[in-house]
Order: C-alpha cells, then structure tokens, then sequence
C-alpha cells in the first residue's frame, strides 16, 4: 500500500518567514513605537501631541529618531512605553 503524498507547506513556510521578520524588526525592549511621515508643521503639531497624550515622566516618551525628507517632509519615530507603571 502507498503512503500519501505529503501536503505543500509553502503557505506555512511563508507564514513563519512572515512572523520571523516581524520579530527581527520589532526589538523586544517593552517599548512601543510609531513612525508618522508629515510635512514639517503637521509634524511639530503631532509630536507635540504626542508628549501631551503620553509624558515622557511617565511614558519615558521621546523622539527616537528624525529625518528630513525631500519636500520639506519629516520622519519621525516616537517611542514610549505602553503604560505608566
């Protein structure tokens, strides 16, 4: 008697090779962040909002990283953490 053919696992393949990227780009220190790409007002305006909504005494809240984009756009990473235990 012969034994099944076994399934194709490409979509489980991919799958892990999915997750384990998002692993890799997420770092596992606790903190949360959010990347945002404005033109340079709009994104005064949502740092600021940023720092009223969550401290940076409580939330440990800062700008991790910036960059000026062409057109006067900038990137902009916030990284603070979930709670202010």
């Amino acid at each position: 008697m012969r034994t099944p053919a076994r399934p194709p696992l490409t979509g489980l393949k991919k799958k892990l090779e999915e997750a384990r990227a998002e692993r890799a780009r997420s770092p596992r220190d606790g903190f949360l962040r959010e990347t945002f790409l404005l033109p340079r007002p709009a994104a005064r305006v949502k740092a600021r909002e940023c720092f009223d909504r969550w401290p940076k005494q409580a939330y440990w809240t800062e700008i991790e990283s910036w960059f000026e984009r062409p057109d006067d756009f900038i990137e902009f990473t916030i990284r603070r953490l979930p709670t202010a235990d």
